[in-house]
């Protein structure tokens, strides 16, 4: 059974209550509402804070001890919402108007027409609940931000954020960033030693957006870091990590990725591209030069694909720049992406640089090109530098 609407009326004529309770005898019983009596001001003050379910008020002006206008002003000091129609002699539009500007939602004249009384009751009961409805959205929506604030700091706490993250070594340098569109992206990266002289590290873009895709990525990111350390090569370990995902996840989520080894003691690097954006080498001298090839479908949407694993030869001072789309993909205010023309001439002026410096410099240049633009896409770039 649905709670009654609970209703104040403050007045000191003897007889309304008795009369309210014959109008409405069947409406109280049957639970629609159940009113509350009070006399004066002061009493009704008294019985506002003694029930928090009393959220409408119906009270006269001309009342001894506590009045009409002034418990109007007392309301406020409740700190909840109240609605409250005002009751006064026909004429007295002076009052009327005073009530309204302190708040009253609607009035009713004496002597009181109750079929007037009863549409004022329901409009006012109506407007109520749009308010609460609209109070109850509100606090869902902080509800919601709130937990996409924490999904946000723990999916920034799950991704390598201490660099150098191996400061013993000196034969490589890799530094990453990852800035999401929204509160949560699907974008990731990571990297680890697989042992002393093989370094596993990867790039990811997962398709969707908000919370179905940062959970997804957590998946792609922990099984491909649980297959890479198998040491399996490049290759098979994208088409184990492909495996796994068809039989395991959505058919509508897939993601693309690039993962890597370095063989840290020759500079060999063995890769595979699973329909992720190509990387770049960079040379001393400004050469940069993309890795396009061999590249596969992308991971998690097509049972059996098949990938190979890509190779080649970094030299000493090489780096190797990855990236997901929201790089090259970012829209200024003129509606221009950024482009694999822009980058590619900024990694130029780029080669001989940190890696943080690279990935820094991509970003902050991105940033620079989007401003005044709303992100679409998270903004993710890794770059790695053989030292040798």
């Amino acid at each position: 059974m649905a709670t009654p609407f609970k209703v104040l009326i403050v007045d000191d004529e003897p007889d309304l209550e008795l009369l309210i309770r014959q109008r409405f005898r069947k409406k109280i019983r049957d639970g629609e509402f159940e009113f509350v009596f009070a006399h004066d001001g002061e009493e009704a003050l008294s019985k506002l804070k003694e029930d928090v379910a009393l959220d409408i008020v119906m009270s006269d002006i001309n009342m001894p001890v506590m009045d009409g206008l002034t418990l109007l002003s007392r309301l406020s000091d409740l700190n909840r919402s109240l609605k409250t129609v005002i009751v006064s002699a026909y004429g007295d539009m002076q009052n009327i108007r005073t009530a309204m500007n302190r708040g009253a939602y609607d009035f009713l004249v004496k002597p009181i027409d109750f079929q007037d009384f009863e549409i004022t009751l329901n409009k006012t009961i109506q407007e109520l609940e749009a308010i609460k409805q609209g109070l109850r959205a509100r606090e869902e929506l902080t509800a919601i931000q709130h937990e996409l604030s924490v999904a946000s700091r723990i999916q920034q706490s799950i991704l390598p954020r201490e660099f150098p993250p191996f400061p013993g070594r000196t034969d490589f340098e890799i530094f990453a960033q990852m800035t999401p569109a929204r509160e949560i992206g699907g974008d990731f990266y990571d990297f680890f030693l697989i042992d002393k002289d093989r370094l596993g590290f990867s790039i990811g873009d997962v398709s969707g957006k908000g919370i179905p895709a940062a959970i997804f990525m957590a998946v792609c990111r922990t099984l491909l870091k649980a297959t890479a350390l198998q040491s399996k090569s490049a290759g098979d370990c994208i088409k184990y990590f492909n495996d796994v995902l068809t039989r395991q996840s959505d058919s509508a989520m897939f993601v693309t990725i690039f993962y890597g080894i370095l063989h840290t003691n020759t500079g060999e690097l063995e890769y595979c591209i699973a329909g992720h954006n190509p990387p770049y080498v960079l040379s001393d001298g400004g050469d940069v030069r993309e890795i396009a090839e061999p590249s596969g479908l992308m991971a998690g949407a097509f049972e059996q694909a098949s990938y190979e694993t890509g190779r080649l030869q970094l030299k000493p001072g090489e780096s190797i720049f990855l990236f997901t789309d929201g790089v090259t993909e970012s829209l200024n205010t003129k509606g221009e992406f950024f482009s694999d023309e822009r980058l590619h001439t900024l990694l130029e002026r780029l080669s001989g640089s940190s890696a943080e410096e690279i990935v820094r410099c991509v970003v902050n240049e991105v940033r620079i090109f989007s401003a005044g633009e709303t992100p679409s896409d998270d903004v993710t770039a890794m770059a790695l530098n053989y030292r040798g």
